[in-house]
């Protein structure tokens, strides 16, 4: 069929048309691939850097948070000083006194109390210490009932081992504290170490005793506040 001017200009425009749209979709698509290859690439070089340990990126960390430290834990006493402790929490204060058995110094019981709280501890009477145990604390030896003959028994006997007011990092609970109210030499006072708190490089005694009936006593307010430049001593007791 022959095809007229008109008919042959229509089908080369259609056919330069095709062609125009088919050229247009490739080079949309290689537009579309080269920018894939573009973000593979990146995506590509994302991953190497994170792999690289010296160029991973910082990232935000959560606040640090406050811990408290553990707390120390309580020490543990053998049975005798727990017998011992017992006895003293039971009759330090007037009124639970155990006069009955081991009776009443007047207006100075405290070795009287002290020398009971040793024999609750599993200490035995000798010659020297000892009490009757009738109800009459003046018929005891005199190491029963007084504080320096109670320090010198000890030393003499080696029942404990004498540490001063500088060596508080080697008391303990069970352990019996001597006061020098003034200094002369002698033994003053003496009572029963109830507790021993550590603060840091602090550290402060509590005892218990008669004659200024008490259970937690500060040695630290015995020697400066009720006997200002007193000097406090320890045995401590194996």
């Amino acid at each position: 069929m022959q095809l007229t001017r008109w008919q042959r200009l229509g089908l080369t425009t259609a056919v330069g048309a095709v062609l125009a749209v088919g050229a247009t979709a490739l080079v949309v698509q290689a537009l579309a691939g080269s920018a894939d290859s573009a973000k593979t690439a990146q995506t590509t070089d994302a991953v190497a850097a994170t792999d690289d340990p010296a160029r991973v990126t910082p990232t935000a960390s959560a606040a640090p948070v406050a811990v408290e430290p553990p707390a120390e834990p309580e020490p543990t006493v053998s049975a005798p000083v727990s017998a011992q402790l017992d006895y003293v929490a039971a009759h330090w204060k007037l009124g639970n006194y155990n006069s009955a058995e081991w009776g009443i110094l007047g207006e100075n019981d405290c070795v009287n109390f002290a020398s009971q709280a040793m024999i609750a501890r599993g200490w035995v009477m000798d010659s020297i210490w000892s009490s009757a145990k009738n109800g009459n604390a003046y018929d005891s030896s005199a190491a029963w009932r007084s504080s320096t003959a109670f320090m010198e028994y000890i030393g003499q006997t080696g029942r404990a081992t004498a540490l001063t007011d500088q060596q508080r990092d080697q008391v303990k609970v069970g352990d019996i504290a001597q006061f020098d109210w003034d200094n002369t030499g002698d033994r003053d006072h003496t009572g029963i170490v109830t507790k021993v708190e550590r603060v840091g490089d602090a550290i402060s005694i509590f005892f218990a005793g008669h004659t200024l009936d008490s259970d937690f006593r500060s040695v630290d307010t015995a020697i400066t506040v009720d006997h200002p430049g007193a000097t406090a001593y320890y045995w401590s007791v194996p």
